[in-house]
């Protein structure tokens, strides 16, 4: 007998293409979300730009300033007691007369009587000794936050050879348009060393000093912890201006005179004596002092013109700079690649963690 569906076949019809209307989209709907689930799912990426701290406002794909486990630098606050900061100058045989800085002394340093260990802090070609105080708020606040202990800073001012000194001892005699080369080397490792030591309540050795500097003052910091490692314990080097074997030839190193001889504005042996290779195998290497150091550039620093110049960018040689410390057995070194350009949006978060990175190192104040 026939039933409902036999009597109306239009209706069966009707209802058979729905049901396969609601099948077909209910596949498709699931295909479509799968991807969207997948993307999200599991781990980001490794490495630094992976790592994302939770104060980082914006942007998941925006690198971090530092490794997940290290620790953040806290904002700074209107009730950090306030160091004190001003203007000094030095008598230095080697310049034949007097050399400028400017100087930060913790908050409390008036009555404490306690000696306090030292950060030399190197500013950039055609910088200034103020340059330095852009941090002076981070030191105030990493201190008040016990992060790092009370300091003293010391920001040497280098105007020698056009601003371009590179804080070395220069051979260059100078010509009509580029001034004589200066000792500046000897001028802040003998001379201001010696004012400071004498003038302020400091800690007078190795385990009290940290030198530091960005971009030439970078290049200065390398230096002066591997060419003088009976005075500073620890090093801060940012955006080195390190090139090996030698700079490319837009750089400043080759056109004021500091790695000059008599009438030759560079000579490659004088810089190449100068550079990190030779100074490891000749000076540091045979003293057998330990050394930590803090290395960081930006991932969008500097990029030279020329194809070939290319393995000069600074965040490639920081990365060539890092890969030879931690290869001597009295080397520890870290690495920071951050994202921005060669500028303060770099310098500050790095100097922040650099500071705290080699306060585990330093001599504690002490009476």
């Amino acid at each position: 007998m026939p039933n409902f569906f036999t009597r109306n076949r239009p209706i069966r019809f009707l209802l058979l293409f729905v049901l396969l209307t609601l099948l077909v989209g209910g596949y498709v709907i699931s295909a479509s979300a799968a991807p969207r689930r997948a993307a999200g799912a599991g781990k980001p990426p490794g490495g630094l730009r992976a790592a994302q701290s939770a104060a980082t406002p914006t942007f998941a794909a925006q690198p971090s300033a530092t490794p997940a486990a290290a620790p953040m630098p806290t904002p700074v606050t209107a009730d950090a007691p306030a160091g004190a900061t001003h203007e000094g100058q030095f008598p230095s045989p080697a310049l034949g007369g007097e050399g400028r800085y400017v100087i930060y002394l913790p908050a409390g340093y008036a009555t404490s009587g306690l000696r306090y260990p030292v950060f030399y802090l190197l500013h950039g070609k055609g910088g200034g000794m103020n340059d330095w105080l852009y941090s002076k708020r981070d030191l105030d606040q990493m201190i008040a936050d016990k992060q790092l202990p009370p300091v003293i800073a010391v920001l040497p001012d280098a105007p020698y050879s056009n601003r371009a000194s590179y804080y070395v001892d220069s051979a260059y005699a100078g010509s009509e348009s580029v001034p004589r080369g200066a000792k500046v080397e000897t001028a802040l490792t003998r001379d201001l060393l010696a004012h400071i030591d004498a003038t302020y309540r400091t800690i007078p050795t190795r385990a009290g000093r940290v030198i530091g500097g960005y971009s030439m003052g970078g290049w200065g910091a390398m230096r002066y912890a591997l060419a003088h490692p009976d005075l500073y314990r620890t090093a801060i080097v940012l955006s080195p201006a390190v090139y090996v074997p030698f700079p490319p030839g837009e750089s400043g190193m080759r056109a004021l005179g500091a790695f000059g001889k008599g009438a030759t504005l560079f000579d490659e042996a004088a810089y190449t004596a100068q550079n990190y290779p030779a100074v490891l195998e000749g000076i540091f290497k045979p003293a057998g002092l330990p050394l930590a150091m803090f290395i960081a550039a930006g991932d969008d620093e500097y990029h030279y013109t020329r194809f070939e110049d290319r393995e000069h960018d600074m965040d490639l040689e920081a990365h060539r700079l890092y890969s030879t410390m931690v290869r001597v057995k009295n080397i520890q070194a870290e690495l920071r690649i951050l994202q921005g350009a060669h500028c303060w949006d770099v310098w500050r978060p790095a100097f922040i963690e650099g500071a705290q990175y080699v306060a585990q190192f330093l001599a504690a104040p002490t009476r």
